[in-house]
């Protein structure tokens, strides 16, 4: 049998050195975002403040003008700064459906549980709550941030960033040191560190005049210096906890990416672009980025919500008038890419993956035909008629594409968006790229495939 993945070209081979200029200045564009937007409400904000520049309108100010939306319109709504919809109105009816786009915003991290600091041995310290599939000793011995919003209860909203300008300290969790860790050395791995044991280290500074917990006391003096927020603001606080740093060119050639919440933020960022990149489309062009994918797609701000399906009806009312049949016809000729990542394969655990069907660096961007685990639980499959038409599109628009599975058969698997939307009857697949360390605190891309994913959003918002 011949290896498949020979088939499957290296994306490097065909570029000129005008190709690899323009994508190098692309995968400095992404390591930039992803450095700088380090949860989802961070990345909203940013696509927001950049969508405006190029012309897009909040939905919100048609709606209380009732004003009809016409061809070449660019609108975006926004869920709370966690989701985020645009849409680049076509020439075409709306109810002839659209070519849609969808990632989710949201990574692995840890979440502070509402009543978070407390003081043990004269340390003042966080208690966490891990979000999403992490590894949980990867979390330890590392510099850690903290992010996120604080909405004290008079309503004022302060935004907090702590351990990323050089001059700001850091925070962590600390390891066990190898000469005591004989009993943690013999625990698997699942086991070795514990959620409750996921505790961020604040300080050690006692504030004079105190007469209990009075390391505590002073680094509630310090956020309140800073911040003016007092203990009780915990409550109704999104705080989370994040790698500090920047995102780093990786290898000395400078091919890849490391960087932090490259799930699934590597195919949020090539979608927001490509988006961006519309105008004047025949049919209706949109890019869903939603949260919560990492816990299931659910709550108010996740994909199983109704703000997407709701949206669309108010582009109808705007477009062709206010019409449930006309929502569900528009939803059911609608095509999608479901935007999100696959393992990479990687030389040192080759056994995870079945070599004809796994996602190599550099080889382009990848389609999968199904997700889900071991026997297709939980995926969704895209048709073979949609995967040719598919195929037609990247062939006519010179992209490189792979095929992959997610690991071998009884090894596990993965979900994404794609079953939520294909609920509705439209055509979707999985597109995204390979990753190495995924769901890991630092996780690795390689540009080449991030190019070519761009190019392939853009060649399916215009052309499918």
């Amino acid at each position: 049998m011949s290896d498949l993945k020979k088939e499957y070209k290296c994306a490097w081979d065909a570029y000129t050195e005008e190709d690899k200029k323009a994508l190098f200045a692309y995968g400095e564009r992404y390591r930039k975002f992803i450095s700088e937007n380090k949860t989802e409400r961070e990345c909203v904000k940013s696509m927001i403040e950049e969508a405006k520049a190029h012309g897009y309108v909040d939905l919100e100010e048609y709606i209380q003008k009732g004003q009809k939306l016409q061809a070449g319109d660019k609108v975006y709504a926004n869920y709370c700064d966690k989701t985020l919809l645009m849409f680049c109105m076509g020439s075409e009816p709306l109810s002839n459906g659209m070519n849609l786009l969808g990632a989710h915003l949201d990574s692995p991290r840890l979440d502070l549980k509402p009543n978070p600091l407390y003081e043990d041995s004269n340390f003042a310290m966080f208690k966490t709550h891990y979000y999403g599939g992490v590894k949980k000793y990867q979390w330890v011995a590392l510099p850690l941030a903290i992010h996120g919003t604080v909405v004290k209860q008079c309503g004022e909203v302060v935004n907090v960033c702590i351990g990323e300008d050089e001059t700001d300290p850091v925070v962590g969790i600390s390891d066990l040191l190898i000469h005591l860790s004989g009993e943690q050395m013999q625990k698997k791995l699942s086991d070795a560190i514990a959620g409750e044991d996921l505790n961020i280290c604040l300080g050690t500074l006692p504030l004079d005049g105190e007469e209990k917990d009075k390391v505590k006391a002073n680094i509630l003096k310090l956020l309140n210096d800073k911040y003016g927020i007092t203990e009780e603001d915990f409550v109704s606080a999104e705080l989370q906890i994040v790698p500090a740093g920047p995102a780093r060119d990786y290898g000395l050639d400078r091919s890849m990416v490391m960087g932090y919440g490259q799930d699934d933020r590597v195919c949020g960022y090539a979608s927001f672009e490509a988006q961006l990149e519309v105008t004047n489309p025949k049919r209706t062009t949109g890019t869903i980025l939603v949260d919560k994918e990492e816990i299931g797609s659910v709550g108010a701000s996740g994909m199983q919500s109704k703000f997407f399906e709701n949206t669309v009806a108010e582009l109808l009312a705007l477009t062709e008038g206010d019409s449930n049949i006309l929502v569900r016809r528009t939803l059911a000729r609608s095509k999608m890419l479901s935007s999100d990542v696959t393992a990479g394969h990687d030389p040192n655990y080759p056994s995870v993956l079945e070599k004809n069907n796994a996602a190599y660096f550099g080889k382009g961007v990848v389609f999968m035909k199904y997700t889900g685990s071991r026997g297709k639980s939980g995926s969704n499959e895209a048709n073979a008629e949609y995967m040719a038409y598919l195929r037609k599109i990247m062939a006519e628009n010179n992209v490189t594409w792979q095929t992959a599975e997610l690991g071998r058969i009884d090894l596990g698997g993965g979900g994404t968006i794609a079953y939520i939307l294909a609920s509705y009857g439209m055509d979707v697949i999985d597109c995204g790229v390979p990753v190495h360390s995924m769901h890991a605190p630092w996780e690795i891309t390689s540009k080449v495939d991030l190019y070519e994913m761009r190019k392939a959003y853009i060649a399916f918002l215009i052309n499918a």
